[in-house]
C-alpha cells in the first residue's frame, strides 16, 4: 500500500489534479470575497454618511394679473441634507478634497410638474434656493475647504453638510381674490393630490479624497415627505443607511 501511494504521488496526473484543486478552491475563495464585497461594500471609510434629511415644502411664485389679487404659480420644494461625518475608528488621516452628486435619476408615480434639480445659489440674499434656469444641474460639487459654505458649495475638508433640492415646478396655478394667502395651503386650494406628487429619486455620491481615494454610492429617496399637502411642510430623515454600499472606484 505504502509503494502505491508512493508511485501515485510520483506521477504527473497526481500533481496536475492537486494544482487543479488549489486553483479551484482560490478562485471559490476569491469569489467569496468578491461576493461580500458586493454585498457589503467598504466596511471602514474614513468618513461615513451618517443621516440623510428631506424637508418639503411649497412655493407660491407671484404673478401680475390685475383680474385677480393673487395669482400664482405653485411650486412643491424638496431640500435634502446629507450628513458626511468623520469614522473616529478610522485610523489614519484623511482629507476631503470634494463630494460630487451625479447621475440623478428620476421616476415619477405622479404626473403633474416639472422635477429639476437646483444647486444652492450664492447670488441670493434670502435662503439657499432659488427656482431658476441659472441653478439647474445635472451635476453638483462640493470641494473641500477649511469650514462648510452651503451657498459657496464648500463643505469642511474633515465631515459636515451639504444640500440639494429636487423641485417640482409649477404643479399648479391658483388663482385667488382672498385679503390673505397662507401660502402652506396653496396645494389643497389647488386641489393637488399627495399621490400625483410622487416621485422616485436617485442620484450617486462619490467622496473624493486628497490622498487619491474616492468611494461611490447610490442613494434612492422617496419625495415628498408624507404630509405635504395637508400640512404645508413635511419632514423625514433617514439614519439607518445599513442598505447604503460605498465602493472604493479610486485607489
Amino acid at each position: 500500500m505504502k509503494e502505491f501511494f508512493k508511485n501515485l504521488v510520483n506521477k504527473k496526473a497526481f500533481h496536475f489534479c492537486v494544482i487543479t484543486i488549489i486553483i479551484v478552491l482560490l478562485l471559490f475563495i476569491l469569489g467569496l470575497v468578491i461576493l461580500r464585497y458586493n454585498v457589503e461594500g467598504e466596511t471602514n471609510m474614513p468618513f461615513n454618511l451618517s443621516k440623510v434629511s428631506v424637508i418639503s415644502s411649497i412655493e407660491g411664485i407671484d404673478k401680475e394679473n390685475e383680474e385677480y389679487r393673487w395669482d400664482f404659480n405653485v411650486n412643491q420644494n424638496n431640500d435634502i441634507y446629507l450628513y458626511l461625518e468623520k469614522n473616529q475608528d478610522y485610523e489614519k488621516t484623511e482629507i476631503i478634497d470634494s463630494v460630487v452628486l451625479e447621475n440623478f435619476n428620476i421616476q415619477r408615480e405622479g404626473n403633474i410638474g416639472q422635477i429639476k434639480i437646483y444647486r444652492p445659489n450664492a447670488a441670493i440674499n434670502e435662503g439657499i434656493f432659488k427656482n431658476s434656469e441659472e441653478n439647474v444641474a445635472d451635476k453638483i460639487e462640493y470641494t473641500g475647504d477649511y469650514v462648510t459654505e452651503i451657498k459657496e458649495l464648500k463643505i469642511s475638508n474633515q465631515g459636515d453638510i451639504i444640500i440639494f433640492r429636487c423641485a417640482n415646478d409649477n404643479v399648479a396655478e391658483y388663482k385667488s381674490n382672498e385679503d390673505e394667502i397662507n401660502h402652506s395651503e396653496l396645494l389643497k386650494k389647488a386641489n393637488v393630490l399627495e399621490e400625483n406628487l410622487k416621485t422616485n429619486l436617485g442620484f450617486d455620491i462619490i467622496i473624493k479624497l486628497k490622498s487619491g481615494k474616492e468611494y461611490k454610492s447610490s442613494v434612492l429617496l422617496e419625495l415628498p415627505a408624507m404630509g405635504i399637502v395637508e400640512n404645508g411642510t413635511s419632514f423625514y430623515e433617514k439614519t439607518d443607511l445599513t442598505n447604503l454600499v460605498f465602493k472604493r472606484i479610486k485607489n
